[in-house]
C-alpha cells in the first residue's frame, strides 16, 4: 500500500472483555485476540505504527475503572510494542483525545481500526474518522462483540457482530480479515470497498456480487 500512509488503531483490548464483566461472545475471544497480534506484529514489520487506545471510566464504575483488573490492558497488547498511546472515555477514540492531531502530524491517511467492540467504540471511531476524511479499513476477525437484551429487544454477539461488518462495508470502511490485510500489506493491493447503492442492488438480485 505504498501510496497510503497507514497506522493501526488497536481499540480497548483490556481485560475487561476477556476475563472480566464484558467477555466478548463472536469471533470467539481468543480467535480474536491472537489476530490483533498478528496485526500489531506485521504493522511493525512494515513500518506502520501502531495506536494503543485504552478505555477508562470513573473508579467505582462497573467496568473499566481505572487501576482495577479489568481497565487494564490485555498481556497481548501490552507486550508489544506501540508508537502512541490514548485513554479515553467516549466511544470514539477520537473524542476528547489527541488522536487527530497525532494522526495530522505523521501525515496518515488511513487508519487500521481492531479491538472492541465492534458495534460501540470500533463503529464509533470508524465512523468519526471517515467524517474526518481519512480512509479506514476495519479486520473483522480481530474484534469482537457481546450480546444485548434491552428495550428495543435481543440480539446474539455473533448477530451484532455480523450485521456491523456488512454495514461498515457499505459506506465507512473496507472490511478484511487479517489474512487479507496483511497479504494487502505485502503487495499493496487495495482492499475491496463497497457503496450503499451497489450493496442494495445485490441484495435486491439486481446486479451481480462483482
Amino acid at each position: 500500500m505504498p501510496s497510503h500512509r497507514h497506522a493501526l488503531l488497536v481499540i480497548d483490548v483490556q481485560n475487561e472483555y476477556i476475563t472480566g464483566n464484558l467477555p466478548i461472545e463472536y469471533p470467539a475471544i481468543r480467535h480474536s485476540l491472537t489476530n490483533i497480534g498478528r496485526a500489531m506484529d506485521a504493522a511493525l514489520l512494515a513500518d506502520v505504527p501502531v495506536i494503543v487506545v485504552q478505555n477508562t471510566l470513573p473508579a467505582g464504575a462497573p467496568v473499566f475503572s481505572k487501576g482495577s483488573p479489568g481497565w487494564e490492558l490485555h498481556p497481548s497488547v501490552r507486550s508489544r510494542p506501540y508508537s502512541h498511546y490514548i485513554e479515553k472515555t467516549l466511544p470514539s477514540a477520537f473524542a476528547g483525545t489527541d488522536l487527530a492531531g497525532w494522526l495530522s502530524r505523521n501525515d496518515i491517511d488511513t487508519l487500521v481500526v481492531v479491538g472492541y467492540m465492534t458495534h460501540n467504540c470500533a463503529d464509533s471511531t470508524i465512523k468519526h474518522a471517515l467524517h474526518a476524511g481519512l480512509a479506514v479499513e476495519f479486520l473483522t476477525d480481530a474484534a469482537g462483540s457481546l450480546p444485548y437484551d434491552n428495550h428495543a429487544g435481543r440480539a446474539t454477539a455473533e448477530e451484532i457482530h455480523r450485521v456491523f461488518t456488512v454495514v461498515l462495508q457499505s459506506r465507512f470502511a473496507a472490511v478484511a480479515t487479517t489474512d487479507e490485510w496483511i497479504e494487502a500489506l505485502k503487495t499493496g493491493k487495495a482492499l475491496p470497498r463497497d457503496n450503499i447503492y451497489g450493496s442494495n442492488q445485490r441484495a435486491r438480485g439486481l446486479r451481480d456480487a462483482s
